[in-house]
C-alpha cells in the first residue's frame, strides 16, 4: 500500500519526460494515486496521452492555463467523473523568451510582465478556485512549483522571479482561504534541473554549475527528489503542513558564499 493509495490527483504541467511534473506523476502512480492529466495545446496531446498510458490514466484533457473557461471546464469534467479531487499539482510557468535574456530593466515589457504573472502565478489561483468545490472536507492538498529566483536576483531570470514571488504569496493566501475546509496548500522551491522550461533561460548550464559548487551537498538535485517531496507533502503524513515553501535544492538557498569562492 502506497502513501497515496486511494487518492485522486490532477496533475497540470506534464509536457515531456524531462519535466518535474512527469517525475511527480510517476511517483504518484508508484505510491498508488489515481491520476488525471491536462495538456497545453494539440501539439502535446498525443505525447501526454502516451505518457499517461504508463500510469493507467483515463482522464487526459486539454487545458489552456490562460483561459478561465478551459480551467473551469476541465475541473468540472474531472469532478463529474470522479466525484471528488484529493490533490492538485500545478507545475506551470512561462514568460516570453526575450524577457529572459539580458538586463531586467532593459528587457522587461508591460506585455511580458502580464504574461509571466498570468500563466506562472494567476493560473494557480484559477485552478485552486476550480478544484476547491471538489476538494472540500477531503483533507486534500494543493501544491505548486517555484524557484529561489523569487527571493534573490539571478541573471536572466528576470520577470519570472517576480512571477514566482507572486506565486509563493498566492500559496499563503490560498491556504488561508481553504484551510478551514481541510485543504492544505504548499509549494516546493526546486533547485535548477534540466527541463524544457529551464532551457529558455540564457546561460542555464552555468547556473547549474554554480549551484552545484555552492550547495552544501555539492551537487544538483534531481526531478525524482522533488517528486518524492511532493508525495510527502500531498500525503497524510504532512497533515499539519500548509502555507509553506519547502526548498529541495541541496541547501543552496542557505549559502551566501562557500569556502571555494573565498579562495578564488
Amino acid at each position: 500500500m502506497g502513501l497515496l493509495t486511494g487518492k485522486r490527483a490532477v496533475i497540470v504541467g506534464v509536457a515531456s519526460k524531462h519535466s518535474i511534473a512527469y517525475a511527480i506523476a510517476a511517483a504518484f502512480h508508484r505510491e498508488g494515486a489515481e491520476i488525471a492529466l491536462t495538456y497545453q495545446g494539440e501539439k502535446l496531446a498525443e505525447r501526454v496521452k502516451k505518457m499517461g498510458d504508463d500510469w493507467n490514466v483515463d482522464l487526459c484533457l486539454p487545458c489552456d492555463a490562460g483561459s478561465d473557461d478551459d480551467i473551469a471546464s476541465v475541473f468540472q469534467q474531472i469532478g463529474a467523473q470522479w466525484g471528488h479531487i484529493d490533490i492538485l499539482i500545478h507545475s506551470v510557468g512561462f514568460a516570453p523568451a526575450e524577457e529572459l535574456d539580458g538586463d531586467y530593466l532593459s528587457v522587461t515589457t508591460r506585455e511580458g510582465f502580464k504574461i509571466a504573472h498570468d500563466i506562472s502565478a494567476y493560473s494557480f489561483v484559477a485552478m485552486a478556485k476550480a478544484a476547491r468545490p471538489f476538494m472540500q472536507e477531503r483533507q486534500g492538498a494543493m501544491l505548486t512549483l517555484t524557484y529561489h529566483g523569487s527571493q534573490q536576483t539571478l541573471p536572466n531570470y528576470n520577470v519570472m522571479g517576480l512571477a514566482k514571488a507572486s506565486l509563493e504569496a498566492s500559496v499563503r493566501y490560498i491556504a488561508g482561504s481553504v484551510g478551514a475546509e481541510g485543504i492544505r496548500v504548499n509549494s516546493i522551491s526546486a533547485g535548477p534541473i534540466r527541463t524544457l522550461a529551464a532551457s529558455g533561460i540564457k546561460n542555464f548550464r552555468k547556473m547549474l554549475k554554480r549551484n552545484a559548487e555552492r550547495a552544501p551537498l555539492k551537487r544538483n538535485i534531481t526531478a525524482d527528489e522533488v517528486a518524492n517531496t511532493a508525495v510527502f507533502l500531498c500525503s497524510d503524513m504532512a497533515s499539519g503542513i500548509t502555507a509553506q515553501n519547502l526548498y529541495v535544492d541541496g541547501g543552496f538557498n542557505t549559502c551566501a558564499m562557500n569556502l571555494t569562492e573565498m579562495e578564488e
